[in-house]
């Protein structure tokens, strides 16, 4: 028998990958990866590695999930090592636990690799902190796409009352839904409110706005998916940090033309 390695691929810098997973990547013969997969990760891969995709949009996946899992059985039976690469973390939102019963249901030797999740690292790419000492001592990751399709499964009326901060994965589809939500179950209007596009890439975009004004900001600006939301005080700290940086860039700037 082979073994399967769940391993998380971070949320999109390649240099977030930990050492762990990239050794997993290094070592497989066969290697399943997800959409959100920075490709240069595949660059390490051997030669003979088999490298298949198992990437999913919104509304359309390239190969079921059954698809998968039967595959990660099929290649471990085969007795070969097999990375299934995900974006993230393979338990936040990345239907890891189905794949690994799928796995354990045969009797296969499998282990789970975390990785660094884009709920925590695309806001820190962004100069939010999902916590913070005054602004906020508790964080929920939520998911905004359900089953069914809009997160009609989150107890919002617990959550905006349970927690400081909401990272919301998956959200954008259903911003207006989600916002309406958080209104209706107690925050403020007012609450600022961060959406960061392609969160540690090149490609990073970032809107600031409040509930009630953000959808109107995500549509002017053309904000699609992947993106996070992030909803609470602490998306204040980006703005505080801008005016130190300009404030500093002043200073500088007041000392060159003293200086020449």
């Amino acid at each position: 028998m082979g073994k399967v390695y769940l391993v998380g691929g971070g949320p999109g810098d390649p240099e977030l990958i930990t050492v762990k997973a990239l050794r997993c990547i290094r070592e497989a013969d066969v290697i399943l990866y997800d959409r959100l997969i920075n490709r240069e990760l595949l660059e390490e891969a051997k030669p003979t590695a088999d490298l298949i995709y198992c990437g999913k949009l919104p509304r359309f996946h390239t190969m079921k999930q059954e698809t998968i899992n039967h595959l990660l059985v099929k290649y471990a039976k085969q007795g070969k090592i097999v990375t299934r690469l995900k974006g993230g973390d393979p338990f936040v939102f990345g239907r890891g636990a189905e794949e690994v019963e799928a796995l354990a249901r045969q009797g296969l030797e499998y282990e789970v690799v975390p990785g660094v999740t884009a709920g925590i690292a695309a806001p820190a790419y962004a100069d939010i902190p999902i916590t913070h000492r005054d602004l906020g001592s508790s964080f929920a990751i939520v998911t905004g796409h359900c089953k069914k399709g809009k997160p009609t499964d989150v107890k919002w009326d617990i959550l905006v009352k349970a927690v400081d901060t909401i990272a919301i994965y998956m959200g954008i589809g259903n911003l207006p839904y989600i916002c309406d939500q958080l209104i209706k179950n107690g925050k403020g209007k007012k609450t600022p409110i961060a959406i960061i596009q392609q969160g540690t890439t090149s490609e990073q975009k970032t809107v600031i706005g409040t509930i009630d004004s953000i959808c109107s900001i995500v549509e002017k600006e053309e904000i699609s998916n992947p993106a996070m939301i992030i909803v609470g005080e602490v998306v204040r700290f980006r703005e505080k940090l801008n005016n130190l940086k300009i404030i500093h860039k002043k200073e500088m700037e007041s000392v060159l033309k003293q200086a020449y």
